[in-house]
């Protein structure tokens, strides 16, 4: 599909992975290009949904808009992640079909995975448990529009992909130690450890887990294939294929960011999914998708562009 002339509406195009799809479709020659931003637009009402639809008149929706967070927001709001993920998503997917859109990709998660997944996960295996109980309502909101757009192309022959991400992370990424995912969480801990000369770091959970980064940009290369070159409802892994140990990514953080405290693991804190690695097989072949970040040459960057951050907020 050449999708330069394309009228393209990027929901969450101003959050974290939007902001790069935006930038890398423009960089493809993208210039019908739309950002709904939520004053503007509820995703969760239909009626804005349809009012979004009609102002924007959109060939192609790429919708990332999603309610996300580390555990510690999964396991405080579930409620709230399981309905505004899948509110979002499921009348988004209808208007567009009723409005004649000609492709819908969604942005998935691993975190619709069942909980003890042979690794590396394989798409086959979706159906095959019940996601791990920490981030299971945001899972499973995910999940059902997957059911959802392959329902819809059985049916209506609607052309709806989707792509399960896994871990992101890059400049831009969130660092409120509230809400955030474990990378920035764990830079924005050392860097300010280091700089009060505190002894140690605390970690939650053993930090026996694996999981598998992907930098930002790559996902955002990735994204931009998939609305060129995929044409199948299924579920396609988008990530590296490497597993790493949390304590490994927190010793290599700690190293980046030239904290020499000790690392205090947490036990009493929840692990989550015991380990996260993609077979990412079908990326490359449909999709022709490679990662080409490492993580140490990603989480070097992110560190920079943080204390970038950090430095004009002082300099203000």
């Amino acid at each position: 599909m050449d999708i330069t002339k394309k009228r393209i509406v990027v929901t969450g195009g101003a959050g974290f992975l939007g902001q790069h799809v935006v930038a890398r479709l423009r960089q493809m020659g993208c210039r019908h290009l739309t950002v709904p931003r939520s004053a503007q637009y509820d995703l969760s009402t239909e009626t804005d949904i349809v009012r979004l639809i009609k102002d924007a008149k959109p060939e192609i929706v790429v919708h990332l808009a999603a309610l996300v967070g580390g555990i510690g927001a999964n396991r405080h709001n579930p409620g709230s992640f399981l309905y505004k993920n899948l509110i979002m998503g499921t009348q988004l997917i209808e208007q567009s079909r009723q409005h004649g859109v000609e492709k819908f990709l969604m942005a998935g998660t691993i975190c619709a995975y069942p909980k003890h997944t042979p690794v590396p996960f394989k798409e086959s295996a979706l159906w095959d448990g019940y996601p791990e109980e920490t981030n299971a309502p945001y899972g499973l909101a995910k999940k059902i529009l997957i059911t959802q757009l392959q329902a819809y192309k059985q049916q209506y022959g609607f052309e709806g992909n989707n792509v399960l991400i896994v871990n992101l992370f890059g400049p831009g990424d969130n660092f409120d130690l509230d809400t955030s995912h474990v990378i920035p969480a764990l830079i924005r801990k050392c860097i300010e450890a280091r700089n009060r000369n505190d002894k140690a770091v605390k970690v939650w959970g053993t930090g026996k887990p694996t999981r598998e980064f992907l930098y930002v940009e790559d996902a955002a290369r990735a994204v931009g294939l998939a609305i060129e070159k995929l044409d199948t409802p299924d579920p396609v892994n988008i990530g590296t294929g490497v597993e790493t140990p949390i304590a490994e990514l927190v010793h290599t953080i700690a190293k980046l960011t030239r904290f020499k405290g000790a690392i205090e693991f947490e036990p009493n804190q929840p692990d989550g999914q015991p380990r996260r690695c993609l077979d990412v097989t079908r990326a490359k072949e449909l999709l022709g998708f490679t990662a080409e970040t490492t993580l140490e040459q990603g989480l070097a960057k992110t560190i920079a562009w943080f204390e970038g951050q950090q430095s004009k907020k002082l300099a203000a």
